[in-house]
């Protein structure tokens, strides 16, 4: 079946309709949940559990395999989103949602208060630090660096636990923010390190390349989804799924889009780059200039962004369906007359028509190359997370219409103080910053180097 998405907010829906009696509310049965036609489950907004991709449609690896589990049950999936760990186990034993399917680490101490499923993913907790930074290289080294890290996460324990042979080491728990929050203040030296799992800074790495993992702080660990302490029926249902063949194929497919290809696009050497522009661009040359000049285009950008779409290879394909040079999506492609995306004289001519679209709905008052690079972050999360940043910049008194202003503002869409208010909520802002940030300097150097 095909799920309906129905997202609620902490401290608004549920209490406002059900009022407070709802906070503690009979854990349901799976006979309940089929019953009610919907099960709910606990989320957090990050690019490893959920998050809305730039066409608006939900996204996450685990929201894909909590989605799936629905359709397993027969019925649809609500997404009850927290802001933090603690939140989230907070809520779940309010009776908030039927579990939580949130990145959760199983810990003995949480072991005491919830039920887990078997594994869903298995993860190290790393230290990670920025190059060139203040860092620590043992743990023994810990008492010399500032260190932040979630409060009520995994990472507490550990280090509760690290404590008790190391007594100086000392650390700050955040009660405010994520993971990823923590990880981008070390990428910007306000945080000498942090603590994160593997597969949090896998994803981040590619858009703060600066950060650099240290050494492990643990042995792998399992993550599960986790159920009030009176959720048999659900954790024995779950389980069953979690060893079916139609769940074991979804995990497949959830790797496959979120998780292997993560260094394919990577930050490229230069030397790379130069080879590829002697032995691949003058193959397209005619196609970007075409295309460029008949929107108004530079040339050279519309080379620099093909370059970091797909390092010029036509063929290129990602597991979450985006191809050809421009990789565009299947619909995106469809909606721009493009038949076959692995041709090039059809996908970059797209590419250029999709991008002057992008910069058709900004205001044309935004002078150049503002008003290009403001596109350019739209072709890569989606108008309408720009449409949040550009209401943010006035909300803290910046430009809207300058993109070293909107630059600075985009990193807080991730902010749980600034995107609960905005009206498409949570998204990875960092991203197009850097995504601008790399054609740019690809541009520079395709001028210099190229024919």
């Amino acid at each position: 079946m095909n799920n309906k998405l129905i997202i609620t907010s902490l401290a608004c829906m549920i209490l406002a309709a059900c009022g407070k009696d709802s906070v503690s509310a009979k854990v349901r049965a799976v006979t309940d949940i089929k019953a009610s036609g919907e099960l709910r489950v606990l989320m957090r907004n990050a690019p490893t559990i959920y998050y809305l991709d730039k066409d608006n449609h939900p996204a996450g690896p685990e929201y894909q395999m909590a989605e799936a589990f629905a359709d397993h049950l027969g019925v649809k999936l609500t997404v009850v989103l927290e802001e933090t760990v603690n939140d989230t186990l907070q809520a779940l034993e309010a009776g908030k949602a039927d579990m939580a399917a949130s990145g959760l680490t199983i810990t003995d101490q949480r072991q005491k208060r919830f039920l887990f499923s078997s594994q869903t993913e298995s993860v190290t907790e790393q230290l990670v630090c920025r190059r060139g930074g203040n860092v620590a290289k043992s743990i023994d080294q810990l008492q010399s660096i500032s260190l932040e890290i979630v409060a009520g996460s995994s990472y507490e324990e550990t280090l509760q636990t690290l404590k008790s042979k190391n007594p100086d080491i000392s650390w700050k728990s955040n009660t405010q923010t994520g993971t990823e929050a923590l990880l981008q203040k070390v990428w910007d030296s306000k945080i000498d390190c942090t603590v994160a799992d593997s597969t949090i800074v896998d994803v981040n790495r590619r858009f703060m390349p600066e950060l650099t993992v240290m050494f492990d702080l643990s042995k792998p660990k399992s993550q599960a989804w986790v159920m009030p302490a009176d959720g048999k029926s659900l954790k024995s249902e779950v389980d069953r799924w979690l060893k079916s063949a139609s769940a074991k194929a979804t995990s497949q497919l959830v790797h496959n889009r979120y998780y292997s290809f993560i260094q394919q696009f990577d930050f490229v050497d230069i030397r790379t780059l130069i080879t590829r522009i002697e032995d691949r661009l003058p193959k397209y040359e005619s196609i970007f200039a075409k295309a460029a000049k008949k929107h108004n285009l530079d040339e050279s950008l519309m080379a620099a962004q093909a370059y970091q779409e797909s390092h010029w290879d036509a063929s290129a394909k990602s597991p979450s369906g985006v191809r050809g040079i421009m990789m565009l999506t299947q619909n995106t492609a469809k909606s721009l007359g493009v038949k076959d995306r692995l041709n090039p004289k059809e996908a970059i001519p797209a590419g250029a028509l999709y991008l002057n679209q992008m910069r058709e709905k900004f205001d044309k008052k935004i002078p150049e190359p503002d008003r290009t690079y403001m596109a350019l972050a739209a072709y890569n999360i989606g108008r309408a997370h720009m449409h949040d940043a550009q209401s943010l910049a006035r909300k803290l008194g910046k430009d809207p219409y300058k993109w070293a202003d909107l630059r600075d503002v985009l990193p807080l869409l991730s902010d749980k103080r600034f995107y609960k208010d905005l009206k498409y909520g949570y998204a990875r802002g960092l991203e197009p910053v850097r995504y601008v940030q790399r054609i740019r300097n690809y541009e520079d150097i395709i001028k210099e180097y190229g024919n």
